[in-house]
């Protein structure tokens, strides 16, 4: 991690807060249980929950009966996601809209997609695409659970995907590094492989091209890593830019702490929209980290 020490702000604190256990963060599904009646549950079991103020039906977990709350009949049957903050900015950023046809390509386990599903109640139509067998069954299991009712489950390597649409708005949440997550995995907390992060950003901008190719002129598309290297984040958004037709639509996080996107990283220069991406860290929020950019197909 200390190749980031010039780019990630107050980064003794970050270095630190790596070394401290991640928060438990939920979104109350409102697709099956008003937030009312769902906090009052819980509460009754012992829960203490704690509103996160600048993400609509999330809560974080700052006290348990002592056991998790993933071990409760109100997990099993819907109420609510276990989805970490950081992540959660992420549809609504793609803003979704009532009807639309909106592209999930990476979709598994579901947090994205159901919570895309739940801001436009059910409405429109999801395609979410999960390449990998072995995840095919979460996200499954994730969207039922979840009383997800208009999202089809495909499994298509997504950079061929094939054509359909135009889709309204495409999210590409990209397999990656998984440096965000250090906080959990404690192989990351010093950084990943320089030789996977190369060979994964190839990955990265086959699946971004592929989800601009695919979304209607003019349509939307989010661009999301947990991970921090600048190989896998600001420089795939660059290639994108440079060969597909699209630009930069700047992301209103005004009263959320984070940081702004690179516009230069060592040898490497980026388009100057770039700044206009959002880049969180784990010491910012108390989350995993989280990179996101939101385009425009021209």
């Amino acid at each position: 991690m200390d190749r980031y020490a010039e780019v990630i702000p107050d980064f003794e604190l970050f270095k630190a807060c790596l070394q401290t256990p991640q928060p438990h963060y939920i979104r109350i599904n409102t697709l099956k249980i008003s937030e009312e009646e769902a906090i009052s549950k819980l509460s009754e079991l012992g829960f203490v929950l704690e509103k996160v103020p600048y993400l609509k039906w999330f809560y974080k977990v700052v006290g348990t009966p002592g056991y998790s709350i993933t071990h409760t009949l109100y997990h099993w049957l819907g109420w609510f996601y276990v989805q970490d903050v950081a992540p959660g900015l992420v549809s609504p950023i793609l803003d979704p809209q009532r009807d639309e046809l909106i592209l999930d390509l990476s979709a598994a386990p579901g947090g994205k997609t159901t919570h895309i599903a739940q801001i436009i109640e059910n409405t429109g139509t999801i395609v979410a695409n999960e390449p990998v067998t072995g995840r095919l069954r979460s996200l499954q299991a994730n969207t039922h659970r979840m009383g997800v009712l208009n999202t089809i489950i495909t499994q298509h390597n997504g950079i061929m995907f094939p054509d359909s649409g135009p889709f309204d708005r495409v999210l590409v949440d990209v397999p990656c590094s998984g440096e965000g997550r250090a906080r959990e995995t404690k192989s990351r907390q010093k950084g990943a492989e320089p030789g996977f992060i190369e060979s994964i950003s190839g990955t990265q901008k086959g699946l971004l091209r592929r989800a601009i190719q695919l979304t209607k002129p003019g349509g939307i598309i989010v661009y999301s890593t947990c991970t921090f290297a600048p190989e896998e984040n600001e420089a795939v958004v660059h290639y994108a830019l440079q060969n597909e037709p699209c630009e930069i639509v700047p992301i209103d996080m005004s009263d959320i702490p984070h940081s702004k996107g690179l516009t230069r990283w060592q040898d490497m220069e980026f388009d100057q929209s770039l700044e206009h991406t959002v880049r969180i860290y784990p010491h910012q929020l108390d989350s995993g980290g989280m990179y996101i950019a939101k385009l425009r197909r021209l």
